[in-house]
């Protein structure tokens, strides 16, 4: 019962993503897509397919029941591109099913021609990838010197190697992929880790309209794009920060007095000390000169703006803030070094409970 009860929310989830990408096309194509039905069925060989003769887009069932939403939804892209091909540009009558018609509607649908829910293009032990995971490890050493030394070192050659990108003006293949969960709300922190891993980690960040299955309604989601390199990197230190704020806040909110709005105070703190801490070691000698580690990348914007070609800026009202736990939060977000893992803390810090609500 549960099994087709999450069944049922995917199904409607393919829908309303359906129609959110339709909108990514002109007037004159949309008109001519016409709704498909959706499903769910058991493929052992296949992630999904489309039928142009009953109008169908099929995903695998098991494929959906147990990825994220970011992959399902790459599947369902990939084939409303093969739907897109066929209805619109009568592709089935001239060309195989992945040519350049396919190709065409892949390119105005933003859409994954391969469909392939892995985005790194190996295991992430060689060239940068693998040095950076090296001094990941490092950077776990109780020595606190040694582990600033390695998180610092991480970060230089991580810049180092996108200026030598820059320099060279090679192919980036850029890819997209969702980090965190949709949802209908996010909390403010979210959106200040956003712009950090814009500014420091080569990344392009923008919310984009998501489908959220718990509340059967489109959200929104953080999307990072970038090269997979960098987001490898990018959604792993995104995933750490947020680990790392929720331990802290668990030690710091022991007795349970704080609400919610006060864990936000505490971890926007975290993410601004850690902001700070990353601007004050942001230069390198890669260059002649010196270079900022926060480096622009033309292609990526470019990129960015082909694939989000309406996006719209919303302001948000500041809200009432408690001074001491943000400072509190500041704090520790100075002494926070990335790793390969993270542990609990012993309980030996003492914080400073400064308000209740």
């Amino acid at each position: 019962m549960i099994r087709t009860e999450l069944e049922r929310k995917i199904l409607h989830g393919l829908a309303l993503e359906w129609e959110n990408a339709l909108y990514l096309l002109d007037s004159k194509y949309r008109e001519l897509m016409r709704l498909p039905a959706f499903s769910l069925k058991n493929m052992k060989r296949r992630l999904g397919y489309w039928s142009g003769d009953k109008n169908e887009i099929c995903i695998n069932r098991e494929y959906a029941l147990s990825r994220n939403w970011d992959s399902v939804r790459r599947i369902l892209l990939h084939e409303m591109a093969h739907q897109l091909a066929e209805q619109v540009f009568g592709a089935q009558q001239t060309e195989t099913p992945h040519g350049p018609l396919f190709r065409k509607a892949c390119y105005l649908l933003r859409a994954d021609y391969k469909a392939s829910e892995e985005y790194i293009s190996d295991d992430g032990n060689s060239g940068m990838m693998g040095r950076i995971k090296k001094l990941f490890a490092l950077a776990e050493s109780s020595n606190r010197n040694e582990a600033e030394s390695a998180m610092r070192k991480a970060h230089e050659l991580a810049a180092k190697y996108n200026i030598e990108i820059l320099a060279q003006n090679t192919n980036r293949n850029f890819t997209s992929v969702f980090a965190g969960t949709p949802g209908l709300k996010h909390p403010r922190e979210e959106y200040f880790l956003a712009q950090l891993l814009r500014d420091y980690y080569f990344v392009w960040t923008i919310w984009v309209p998501a489908y959220v299955i718990e509340k059967q309604k489109m959200g929104r989601v953080l999307e990072l794009s970038g090269t997979p390199d960098n987001i490898s990197i990018a959604s792993y230190v995104y995933d750490f920060i947020r680990r790392y704020i929720d331990n802290c806040w668990t030690e710091y909110n022991s007795l349970n007095l704080l609400n919610r709005y006060r864990k936000t105070d505490f971890a926007s703190g975290i993410i601004k000390g850690f902001t700070s801490k990353l601007k004050s070691n942001s230069k390198i000698k890669s260059l002649p000169g010196s270079a900022l580690i926060k480096v622009g990348d033309p292609l990526l914007k470019e990129y960015a703006q082909y694939r989000y070609p309406r996006t719209v800026s919303i302001s948000r009202k500041g809200s009432s803030c408690c001074a001491n736990i943000l400072q509190d939060g500041i704090n520790i977000g100075k002494e926070l070094v990335i790793s390969k893992g993270i542990t609990k803390s012993g309980g030996s810090t003492r914080f400073l409970l400064g308000c209740s609500e």
